[in-house]
This record gives C-alpha cells, structure tokens and sequence, in this order.
C-alpha cells in the first residue's frame, strides 16, 4: 500500500492510511498512521452585523467551507462573500426549511465536505444550534463551534456604555419576553428578572414593547430608568437610541422598529464610572504588589462602606 491507500473504517466510511511514514512499534513493526476521512461542519458566529466584526477564526472557517449555510437577513453579505472561496456553494438559510439544512449535513457526510453555518451574533444565543449540532454529530461529521461577537456587547459598545459599574450592576441577565413563538420556563418572567434591578439585555422583545414596558414595571424598575434601543447595531442603518423606561414604547413606535431591535435596561447605563479596586495601588495580585499606604486607605475606605 502506497501514502493515500484507503482502509475501511470500523466506525463506517473510510480512512486514508498514509503509509510512506510509519512509526517503529515494538518488535520492529511499523503502525500505519491513520488520517479520519470526514467532514465537518463549523457553527460561526458572524457578530451583529458588519463584517468587519467577524472573528478571525470565523473568517478562516467560511473561506476553508465548500459549503456556506447563512442567513441573508441578519449576516452581512460581504461577511461571506469576503472570505468564501469563489467555488464555494453558497445557501441562504432563510428559503429552506431546517430539514433541508440537515439533509445537506448529510450530504457533507458522504462527500466528506466542510460546511460553514454562519449565524448572526453569537451562536450560543438563540441560534437554534444544539439540535443542528446534534444531528451533525450523529452523522458522523466533526462539529465545532466558533463564538462571536453577541449583538448586546455589540449595542453597549455603540452607546458608549459599560453594563457592569461598580457598586451599580455586577450581573447582565440575558433574555426575552414571554409570548412568542418560542415558549419559555414558566419560572422565566421578564418582571422576575426585573426585581432584580441589575442590567438587562433583552432580545427578540420589539414586536411588544407595550408589554415588556408593563412587565419591567411590575418588577420594580421605576419609570426613570435609564435605557437604551439599539437597531441593527454596526449595520449601516444602524439606530442607538438613549432613552428613560417611560419612554421606551414610544421611541420603538415612532421608529417603526418592530424587528431587529435589543434594548438594554438598568442603572448602570446612566452611571458614573467608579475607582476600580483592580487598578487601586492597594490592590495586589500576581503580578503586582500593594503600595503600603493606598493599601491601608483601601481598607479604612472598604470598612467605612461596610459600616454604614
């Protein structure tokens, strides 16, 4: 047998035996060095929008894919046409139904053919990818997926903002308003979350924003709460818009924006920026050591604030 002969595999398909390098085992015996022939299919996030915000692990995926799988409507089409190889077969999601995404799952499986399945923002949100991965992965492909830049890191970044201030909010809860075509836990409620009173990112909720408005208010956030409407964020009809809790239904209203639109809520998108204690002379770690004397008013700062 020469390097490229094939053996069957006892897992189904085959594999490539490169035999022009075998290692010596014992007793002088040379293993062949098994290559797994097979597919793959890589879940890319693509970002919020602009190309630009692809990573680059993501980019290499859609340009080494025979196949690209995305979205039109929510993936920026130089996102993909930037990077895919000019032979690349090239499919938009958003005209077939889910059983002909695995059916071509299924095709990369028998021609042991690279997919890219490019989805917008992060695809650990609200892509729908764990029963896509899944039936990957009973097909015997390689699956793997790539992170991307989420839309609501994307909508702090356009508006200027940190969502976790000091002493403000340590916690993002990320979710959406009940009701929609999806169902959602009955123990996860918008007003729930909202008693909290720490940032929230709140997705696929445009359609209604009467109702989220209502529901943010019965769990306590006054109608003062600072907010923040972000449409389509990085694309080019890009719209970040600041506004209070009261205000909020009517900025969406006005806007026409029933679709494609996050808000952020929560104090700490009207908050000041405070001392970091990890940049505070006092404050240790690894790789640095404390300043005696900051060190000292660290504390004394840290006891007054406990004490009242």
């Amino acid at each position: 047998m020469g390097a490229g002969d094939r053996d069957m595999c006892p897992y189904g398909g085959s594999v490539a035996v490169d035999t022009s390098t075998r290692p010596v085992g014992r007793g002088g015996r040379r293993r062949p060095r098994l290559a797994a022939v097979t597919g793959r299919v890589s879940f890319v996030g693509a970002g919020p929008g602009a190309a630009d915000l692809i990573t680059l692990r993501g980019a290499r995926r859609i340009a080494e894919a025979d196949v690209v799988v995305w979205a039109a409507s929510l993936v920026m089409e130089e996102c993909v046409r930037d990077h895919a190889r000019p032979d690349a077969e090239l499919v938009d999601s958003s005209r077939i139904a889910h059983e002909e995404v695995l059916a071509l799952y299924a095709r990369a499986a028998r021609e042991s053919l690279r997919v890219a399945r490019v989805h917008s923002g992060d695809p650990s949100l609200w892509g729908a990818v764990q029963e896509q991965y899944d039936a990957a992965a009973a097909l015997g492909l390689d699956v793997e997926i790539v992170p991307g830049v989420s839309a609501f890191g994307a909508a702090a970044a356009a508006a200027g903002r940190e969502l976790t201030i000091p002493e403000v909010a340590q916690s993002v809860v990320l979710t959406r308003l009940e009701g929609g075509k999806t169902p959602m836990p009955e123990r996860e409620r918008i007003a729930a979350f909202a008693r909290h009173g720490t940032t929230m990112a709140i997705f696929l909720s445009a359609a209604r924003t009467g109702q989220l408005v209502a529901q943010l208010r019965a769990g306590g956030y006054p109608d003062d709460t600072p907010a923040v409407v972000a449409y389509r964020t990085s694309w080019p009809d890009e719209l970040t818009v600041a506004c209070r809790l009261d205000e909020l239904e009517a900025v969406c209203k006005e806007r026409r924006l029933w679709r494609q639109t996050l808000f952020l809520v929560g104090p700490a998108l009207a908050a000041s920026g405070t001392r970091s204690h990890l940049y505070h002379a006092g404050h240790f770690h690894t790789f640095r050591k404390p300043e005696r004397a900051a060190r000292a008013a660290l504390r004394a700062a840290r006891a007054e604030r406990e004490a009242r």
